[in-house]
């Protein structure tokens, strides 16, 4: 039996998706089966071949920030630093902690990304004395962890990793890590994203990658679904505080979910396309249902990567069937990209937002736009609506380019 002090758990959450501008919204869409994509305002797209995206709305960055701060720092720090405030004081902890004891683990895939891009702009037309000075720190890829370490004072292990896609559930096994080892008491985890730029849509498009149902920006994410042709590009941030179940106790406060461990594998296989054969997607699972004591049969919902191409449902599919043989096609598979669109660096964390809150609600978010099943993908992918039973144990997959393979699992405490 494992001490507390050797179990981790979701201690706090802050969300800021297309679905609304906090945990509560954004959970609300997500069992609703709203989706948040839409035409873009980010840039004029009218001669691009995908003019839609999943965009934060409505977002005032200096409700959270000052004007200095908000001058300096990216869109994708904004939005993680807004997400952390929240989950802090969803945690109970005050929004200036000022501990050594407290670190942040936040990865990004494409942090900077529109900084670099503008910057770019401005060099060709005005020269390099035209550029911000903040520009160069601004992009780089630890800024939002280090924005949200200096806006809460959180003096103990900060760090970041690129993942790609993969990024944002990584961060939930790093910050495990660190909370285990004892370097930190609590660690702000999580993930963030905002590139939704003409060279990103240009350069996606080029790939084949992205959507095109420009007419029905709705129905256009439909993981796992026949008629799927591309995922739809988003942005967000979701930032989930950890602790050890010792400290939680000790504090007295209300625990979401246990985060009992994952695994990372990789392809190997190409810069884009996921292994055909998803031999090593399903090793990420298996090796994840080792690390945290599960059995597949002890598996009562997955949370899907579900990007709506052809090529990764089906090989995500294949995966599941293959790790967990015979019970895969009695667990129900939600698929949120769906709603949310894919929030590339946040996905991951959003999708172990989504598994904690399944694990203490009982509701399972629907995968919408599922009305043509895809012979090759034949799973319970949760068709349309919400489905409510108990949860007791939930993994989430995460695939990133490069062949970065995620696999976190959850438990009810």
């Amino acid at each position: 039996m494992l001490e507390y002090s050797d179990r981790v758990v979701i201690t706090g959450m802050g969300a800021l998706t297309p679905l609304g501008l906090s945990v509560g919204e954004t959970w609300g869409g997500l069992t609703a089966g709203r989706s948040g994509v839409g035409l873009i305002t980010r840039f004029d797209a009218r001669d691009f071949p995908t003019r839609i995206a999943a965009e934060v709305t409505g977002f005032d960055p200096l409700v959270v920030m000052s004007v200095k701060s908000v001058n300096r720092s990216s869109r994708a720090s904004q939005l993680a630093v807004a997400a952390a405030k929240e989950a802090l004081a969803d945690a109970g902890l005050p929004p200036r902690v000022d501990d050594e004891f407290v670190g942040v683990v936040v990865n990004s895939a494409v942090s900077g990304f529109a900084e670099i891009e503008e910057a770019a702009e401005t060099l060709a037309r005005d020269g390099p004395r035209r550029l911000k000075p903040s520009f160069v720190a601004s992009a780089l890829t630890n800024m939002p962890a280090c924005e949200i370490a200096i806006e809460v004072g959180a003096h103990g292990p900060v760090n970041a990793s690129a993942l790609a896609c993969a990024s944002g559930a990584y961060a939930l096994l790093e910050a495990r890590r660190l909370l285990l080892t004892g370097e930190a008491d609590v660690i702000i985890c999580g993930g963030t994203d905002s590139a939704i730029t003409p060279a990103m849509f240009g350069g996606l498009s080029a790939m084949r990658a992205l959507s095109k149902n420009n007419q029905s920006p709705q129905e256009a994410s439909r993981p796992f679904d026949a008629d799927r042709d591309g995922f739809v590009f988003g942005e967000g941030a979701v930032i989930l505080v950890l602790e050890t179940l010792e400290h939680a106790r000790a504090r007295g406060v209300r625990v979401y979910a246990e985060v009992l461990g994952g695994a990372l594998t990789c392809d190997a296989f190409h810069i884009v396309a996921p292994d055909p054969s998803g031999a090593y997607s399903r090793l990420a699972i298996s090796r994840a249902l080792t690390a945290a004591r599960l059995n597949p049969d002890e598996i009562d919902m997955i949370c899907a990567h579900g990007t709506s191409t052809i090529a990764n449902d089906r090989t995500e599919t294949m995966a599941i069937e293959h790790a967990l043989g015979d019970e895969a096609a009695s667990i129900p598979v939600s698929a949120p990209k769906s709603m949310t669109g894919h929030l590339i660096g946040a996905a991951g964390a959003l999708a172990g937002m989504l598994c904690a809150l399944s694990i203490q609600t009982g509701v399972i978010p629907p995968t919408i736009n599922y009305t043509t099943p895809d012979p090759e993908c034949s799973l319970d992918y949760v068709p349309g609506v919400a489905r409510y039973q108990p949860v007791r144990h939930a993994i989430t997959n995460a695939f990133g380019f490069g062949g970065q393979n995620c696999v976190v699992a959850f438990g009810r405490v």
